[in-house]
């Protein structure tokens, strides 16, 4: 169940994602993501902190734009189990926010703990989200994990391969769980084709993340680049998503120290224009 999206301009298909322009309340970025023509937004957690959700969900809907995703949940690893009922609870809970503000998925980051087995790790996982599941049905909101660069793999994600999502997706086999697949953590794979073909198979990538990775990256975490800045093969990526089935958004997520200390209005008219080349 994905989202065709109207393809009769060019930025009908691009979304870019609140944390891209961090400096922007979600008020400030729905007013000048929808002057300038995008037609989705995909919404932090952080960018609603002091909204209730019927405030975010109006807003939305007086800028015109529509919500591909509220990101991030996850985060279901710990040694303890009581803590790892509670992030689910937690992850109940955004489920509720993504349907109450229109947004079509959660996105996930699935967390991860030093010292403990990844084998293991993934198996809390995958309990989280089995137990998510029945969630994401009654509310309608899809659940997208997102493998993360291994780099990330001590603390932040013991999902770090497409291969991984993909069968985690396999084993527990529900039309509402998908994946997420951005090129800053993906493109390195040497099986990325084959995942993608994969996944496609399955009907189970539900968003598609651009921006680029700079060569010498200076920061790991906030130095993503503009598309076309670095190394990374966007347009060869989003031929193989596109034919494996993909017809959803194009979602711009980006941090940047360096960006999001330029001038707001500045960047986005780069990614306006940058977008042009993906």
């Amino acid at each position: 169940m994905h989202t065709n999206v109207n393809d009769a301009t060019t930025l009908d298909r691009l979304a870019i994602h609140t944390i891209t322009t961090k400096p922007w309340t979600l008020p400030v970025a729905l007013e000048n993501y929808a002057a300038a023509g995008v037609g989705g937004i995909s919404i932090w957690v952080e960018a609603i902190e002091g909204m209730s959700n019927a405030e975010v969900n109006q807003a939305v809907q007086a800028a015109g734009l529509k919500v591909p995703a509220l990101v991030r949940g996850g985060f279901f690893c710990d040694s303890e189990a009581s803590e790892r009922a509670r992030r689910i609870d937690h992850n109940r809970k955004l489920i509720e926010t993504a349907a109450e503000i229109s947004a079509d998925m959660l996105v996930l980051v699935v967390g991860a703990t030093p010292g403990e087995p990844l084998d293991r790790q993934r198996g809390w996982v995958q309990d989280g989200i089995e137990q998510l599941m029945p969630d994401a049905e009654s509310h309608n909101v899809q659940i997208a994990i997102e493998p993360l660069h291994p780099m990330y793999a001590a603390d932040k994600s013991c999902i770090n391969r497409l291969a991984d999502a993909r069968m985690m997706c396999e084993s527990i086999r529900n039309r509402m769980l998908g994946v997420a697949l951005d090129v800053y953590h993906t493109w390195w794979d040497p099986d990325l084709e084959r995942e993608i073909e994969l996944l496609g198979k399955l009907d189970a990538i539900f968003g598609f993340h651009l921006c680029d990775w700079r060569v010498p990256t200076r920061d790991f975490l906030n130095d993503r680049a503009l598309m076309g800045d670095g190394c990374i093969d966007i347009k060869g990526i989003r031929k193989m998503v596109e034919a494996a089935g993909f017809s959803g958004w194009n979602e711009v997520e980006i941090f940047s120290d360096e960006h999001w200390a330029r001038d707001q209005h500045d960047f986005l008219a780069d990614i306006i224009d940058r977008y042009s080349i993906c």
